[in-house]
């Protein structure tokens, strides 16, 4: 399907209030019949929905839910974070490429505060809800999911980038989401456009280099940033991230194998790890 469709993103909603109702009643491992009632559809109706948003049946979908599987994941994954040379990364797993230009800004757009810099935005589709996209003629520079209303999504957008000149195309954001959420495998690449302090950017480009379906720790991911007892630092890092998805600090977990918080929805969460997961194993 794609992501353009707004069903697509209709679909996710049915989708996270089932994760909603999965994680209150794990202990229980609720049946897809009683999943079917508490979100209000019928048993074929949520198989069907499973199978088309997420390419697998809901009883498959939900072991990537649990604990024993993330905790797995996790054991698994203290080489995936090798760091290839350059900013880029290239992986067979992977469904992009991803550039990281930390700033991408001359000296004197910085100095000026971005004043009159041009970016463009615009709410469009994805498989995980309604979002916002800018971006710059150097690359993207923000992305978020939809937490409040359009208003309340740009003034974050805006207070991010005081001085600059802005401009709607919702249109071409659905493009741009096609590029991060491609419907076939096929390779492309996403320049991304970073503003932060260098510990922060050390961090998100360690995490861009975790592969497409696998998870890290806190303190994985702080050895590999160089700084193996700066854990707090490296969730302050992972906060201040205004790229989600493609800066994916929905792929960091605790050591215990719970998902923990996300700013974007807990549910969001897990439902993009178990979406990643179904695809990384298919």
């Amino acid at each position: 399907m794609r992501p353009d469709n707004p069903e697509q993103a209709r679909q996710y909603v049915l989708v996270a209030r089932a994760i909603s109702f999965i994680q209150d009643n794990a202990k229980q491992q609720p049946s897809l019949e009683q999943v079917a009632v508490a979100t209000h559809v019928s048993p074929f109706h949520l198989q069907r929905l499973f199978a088309e948003w997420a390419g697998i049946s809901p009883k498959r979908f939900l072991q990537y839910l649990t604990k024993e599987y993330a905790k797995q994941k996790l054991m698994s994954s203290h080489d995936v974070l090798t760091v290839t040379e350059g900013a880029g990364l290239s992986s067979t797993s992977r469904l992009h490429d991803l550039m990281v230009t930390c700033e991408a800004m001359t000296p004197g757009e910085i100095k000026a505060g971005y004043a009159g810099m041009e970016i463009i935005y615009g709410f469009a589709f994805s498989p995980f809800g309604e979002a916002i996209v800018a971006w710059t003629k150097r690359g993207i520079c923000h992305f978020a999911f939809s937490m409040a209303n359009h208003e309340a999504m740009l003034a974050e957008l805006v207070s991010y980038w005081p001085n600059a000149r802005f401009s709607q195309d919702d249109s071409q954001a659905q493009h741009r989401l096609q590029d991060i959420f491609p419907t076939t495998p096929s390779r492309g690449r996403v320049h991304l456009v970073l503003r932060g302090t260098n510990f922060q950017i050390k961090v998100w480009e360690a995490l861009v280099h975790t592969d497409f379906g696998r998870v890290t720790s806190y303190q994985q991911l702080a050895e590999r940033a160089g700084c193996p007892r700066a854990q707090r630092a490296v969730g302050t890092a992972l906060a201040a991230n205004h790229i989600g998805y493609l800066i994916p600090c929905h792929r960091v977990i605790r050591e215990s194998g719970d998902a923990g918080s996300y700013r974007w929805g807990a549910e969001r969460k897990l439902a993009m790890l178990a979406w990643e997961a179904a695809r990384a194993n298919q």
